[in-house]
């Protein structure tokens, strides 16, 4: 496989393609390597994977270098990705210590429950986040005892294949986590074929994880999805507009647009809808775009010319474009952040579909209830932003609104202290937070009988 630097269309790296064979014997050493690693004792688990985290702090520089040739992520960004990849290895380091069972009061005897790792686990990670979604995966996983397969991104392999090495050097045992670039049709089809993975961990498309649902079925597999998304930003008329305004394009245009949790449908009540797009106008225009090295930097190109042909798609000729900010000319998969605006909304394919771009579509609605409804018209339900200052509106609204993952006053979606995932199409499952290790754990329940 060759990676593309999007930024610049220059090739940085040929990767070799895993195939099912080496998929297998791949899925062989984990196996192997089962027993001995969920028998390390919790707390020997839990200094190792501090060393995991203390490694790749020590190369972070290195690594968001490398994201930032690899995916086009800008500097400050990838410097952000590779920190949070450290910060879930050493929140989840506390984990092994801790993943205690139940002693539930039962007559004539002891009934006693016990968190039992999954067995070998396979992590199919995105190209749009390639580090911390790797991260969301890897870190309960290793952390519950279960060994682990990445398989990367065919755009996005260089950062996972490296983390897997500073594993090795942090002095997890060989076997224990493993990085295999390759097709998702090859190799990650395989992991989810094989016998032996027991558990499967999926960020991408809808539609990829409706085939995987499918795959997965035969060996009643265990399945964690976290899938496409079309994110409402609701703009109330009582909300701090100067603020919400000034947010807005970094919670759609952030990464160039390529986010599941991107705030791709602005509703604002339509008495302030006019002064809303006002204040969005400099605020898009002044998003700086361009190259990703460069530290004043705040978006990069689209991850390919093929994923830009499609995000211009949505933007034809006669398309209701308000505004667009700027993006550079020349090399690389650039594409300017675009505002569309009309209340004839439902004929604007923007407006239904992920995008994964960045490209906003503005409309007006009435109250409350409308606001609900036109939120929740969607297939999706991933994430979502509420502006107002009234605390009961807001409450009353993040509880109608259909999505995982809800924030007031503010864009932000993802922490990892904090549960993630997506209602309806939007995913299956949920990682983050103090409760992932249920995802990679089985439940073994154990009676002791005392009575003679």
């Amino acid at each position: 496989m060759r990676v593309i630097d999007p930024a610049t269309e220059q090739v940085v790296q040929t990767v070799a393609e895993t195939s099912a064979e080496e998929t297998d014997a791949a899925v062989a050493r984990a196996v192997a390597a089962s027993a001995s690693w969920r028998a390390v004792a919790p707390g020997d688990r839990a200094r190792l994977l501090r060393a995991f985290a203390a490694e790749v702090d020590a190369h972070l520089e290195e690594l968001a270098r490398l994201e930032t040739r690899n995916a086009g992520h800008p500097i400050g960004q990838a410097r952000w990705e590779a920190g949070n990849l450290r910060d879930v290895l050493l929140y989840y380091s506390a984990a092994p210590e801790r993943l205690t069972g139940l002693q539930i009061p039962v007559p004539g005897g002891v009934d006693v429950t016990f968190k039992e790792p999954v067995g070998v686990v396979g992590v199919i990670v995105p190209w749009n986040f390639p580090m911390p979604i790797m991260g969301w995966g890897l870190a309960p996983a290793l952390a519950a005892g279960n060994t682990v397969l990445v398989k990367p991104a065919e755009w996005t392999p260089l950062t996972a294949l490296r983390v897997a090495e500073l594993a090795l050097e942090a002095g997890l045992p060989d076997g224990v986590l493993q990085t295999l670039p390759g097709r998702g049709p090859v190799t990650g089809r395989r992991l989810a074929e094989h016998p032996d993975v027991r558990k499967i961990v999926f960020t991408g498309s809808t539609e990829v994880g409706r085939e995987l649902m499918a795959v997965c079925a035969p060996e009643i597999k265990r399945l964690t999805l976290e899938l496409g998304g079309k994110s409402a930003n609701i703009v109330f008329a009582d909300a701090d507009l100067e603020r919400a305004a000034a947010t807005a394009p970094y919670a759609v245009f952030e990464n160039a647009g390529q986010d599941c949790c991107a705030r791709s449908r602005i509703l604002v009540q339509a008495p302030v809808y006019e002064r809303f797009l006002e204040l969005l106008e400099p605020a898009v225009k002044g998003v700086v775009v361009g190259d990703p090295s460069a530290e004043e930097t705040e978006v990069g190109p689209l991850i390919s010319a093929e994923h830009r042909a499609k995000v211009a798609s949505y933007v034809p000729d006669g398309a209701p474009v308000a505004f667009r900010g700027t993006a550079p000319d020349g090399p690389g998969f650039w594409y300017p952040p675009t505002v569309l605006a009309t209340p004839d909304y439902r004929n604007v394919r923007a407006w239904h579909e992920e995008v994964f771009g960045p490209v906003v579509t503005v409309v007006p609605f009435t109250d409350e209830a409308d606001a609900v409804g036109i939120a929740n018209d969607t297939a999706y339900g991933l994430s979502g932003s509420i502006w107002t200052r009234d605390l009961g509106r807001a409450l009353r609204t993040a509880r109608a609104v259909q999505a995982g993952n809800l924030s007031v006053n503010s864009h932000s979606s993802v922490r990892y202290w904090t549960p993630f995932g997506g209602f309806k199409h939007s995913g299956l499952g949920r990682e983050l937070g103090p409760d992932a290790l249920d995802a990679f754990t089985e439940t073994k329940n154990v009676f002791l009988a005392t009575e003679p």
